[in-house]
């Protein structure tokens, strides 16, 4: 009888230590439980204001990135920001360096093909900027100038994708591209070209801190468009999350906020 009773003592502690350790298992993150990674890389051009840069004590800041830390906040994720050349983003994701593309993303249909997006979250336009003293009024009077615009960037493929076919009439047959659209700003300033084209919420950013009164930007645009947030595609639970996150951020308010703290007049 004492060895039965020992038996069944020890069967009822074992079976105690599994209910245990299942309560346990339950009380897992919800990151775990929904297949998130406790830890997401956020690659971004960190000269891209005001979505994502260094401001002038070397942080990261900026409205894309506002919006990433809330989600993170809210999915019970940390979230780190990773600069990357922003040429090399697609691959960056795919080679698993980075989780997201997050900094004024364009959603385009060659990229649908690289990535997984999520819902749109903030419009966007590819526009032709001058100097205030240019004689270019119109996309026409593009032909025989120099223009430039960021390598990889939505405003090169808009500019290529363009139905006039003005690009092949830019004096040298193609847009100049630099590493990023502060050295295309710069580029424009120093008179080495006649116009740039950039993604309007970087343009007007940073025409207002330059001293707007300095450009020009056309009526004509070189399309209208919409970012998202770029994931790998086999990570549907991750951009359903995202999706879910923003929802809510819209509807209590904290986008708006987000969004007046970048962006207001």
């Amino acid at each position: 009888m004492k060895k039965l009773a020992l038996m069944l003592l020890a069967s009822t502690s074992l079976l105690a230590a599994c209910g245990g350790g299942a309560a346990e298992d339950s009380s897992a993150t919800g990151s775990e439980d929904s297949g998130i990674k406790e830890t997401l890389v956020m690659g971004l051009d960190d000269t891209f204001a005001p979505m994502g840069f260094k401001d002038e004590s070397g942080e990261i800041v900026g409205f894309d990135v506002d919006l990433a830390k809330e989600v993170a906040e809210r999915l019970d994720v940390e979230i780190t920001f990773q600069p990357i050349d922003w040429a090399m983003k697609e691959t960056e994701l795919a080679s698993g360096n980075i989780d997201m593309i997050w900094n004024g993303y364009t959603i385009t249909e060659e990229r649908k093909e690289k990535v997984l997006f999520t819902e749109p979250y903030l419009n966007n336009s590819q526009i032709i900027v001058t100097m205030a003293d240019s004689d270019i009024k119109t996309k026409a009077d593009l032909a025989g100038k120099v223009v430039a615009t960021q390598q990889g960037s939505a405003a090169f493929d808009a500019i290529i994708a363009d139905e006039t076919g003005i690009a092949a009439e830019f004096d040298g047959g193609a847009p100049i591209l630099y590493p990023t659209f502060n050295d295309v700003f710069n580029d424009l300033e120093s008179g080495r070209s006649d116009a740039i084209v950039v993604d309007e919420v970087l343009g007007r950013y940073t025409m207002k801190l330059k001293g707007e009164e300095k450009y020009t930007v056309l009526t004509d645009n070189f399309g209208e468009e919409e970012y998202g947030v770029g994931v790998r595609k086999e990570d549907v639970a991750l951009k359903e999350a995202i999706d879910e996150t923003m929802n809510e951020m819209r509807e209590d308010g904290t986008y708006d906020e987000i969004y007046a703290t970048w962006f207001a007049e």
